[in-house]
């Protein structure tokens, strides 16, 4: 299973708050909190394709053609599964999680998963409907190893057009 992470300029180790104009960019390797799923992987079959990224304030400033520049890289990477996360406490990152992983899923048809902690409300309102999103501890919080293989599972889940509703019911929003 061929996976692309979609992080924001914190989580993929950029810079804080006061990068959030960083533009749009991407490498073929995991970086920043990509590197988080990697001893995980092994455990569905799965492999990191790539990392995209972008400041949640670049994103933002111009949502519809950031969302649509995402989903074009995507399409050329040709992954199996899209992960936009984990976004944590960061509200910001999860409306642009959460908006990104719609389009790639309308645009590709193109499975996505994103993950967010509660404190990401308007991510989660916007888009509990019509987005996966798995539960995860705020930044600091308990329980991320477990929510880091569960993002992984409903990737592999999603992969295999498995029955997903008991997984959702229990560890999504």
């Amino acid at each position: 299973m061929k996976i692309i992470v979609i992080l924001d300029q914190i989580q993929a180790g950029l810079g804080g708050k006061e990068k959030g104009m960083q533009p749009l960019g991407g490498k073929k390797l995991p970086v920043g909190s990509a590197k988080m799923f990697e001893n995980y992987l092994s455990e569905v079959d799965g492999s990191i394709l790539a990392t995209l990224y972008c400041g949640d304030d670049f994103y933002l400033a111009n949502p519809e053609e950031t969302a649509l520049k995402l989903t074009a890289m995507v399409k050329k990477l040709k992954p199996d599964v899209v992960l936009c996360g984990p976004c944590f406490n960061y509200e910001k990152y999860g409306i642009m999680a959460g908006d990104v992983a719609l389009m790639i899923q309308q645009k590709l048809q193109i499975p996505t998963v994103a993950a967010m902690s509660v404190e990401c409300v308007e991510g989660i309102e916007k888009h509990k409907e019509d987005v996966t999103i798995v539960k995860m501890p705020k930044k600091g919080g308990i329980g991320l190893t477990e929510s880091i293989q569960k993002m992984l599972q409903l990737c592999q889940l999603k992969t295999t057009q498995a029955d997903i509703s008991e997984f959702v019911e229990q560890y999504c929003y």
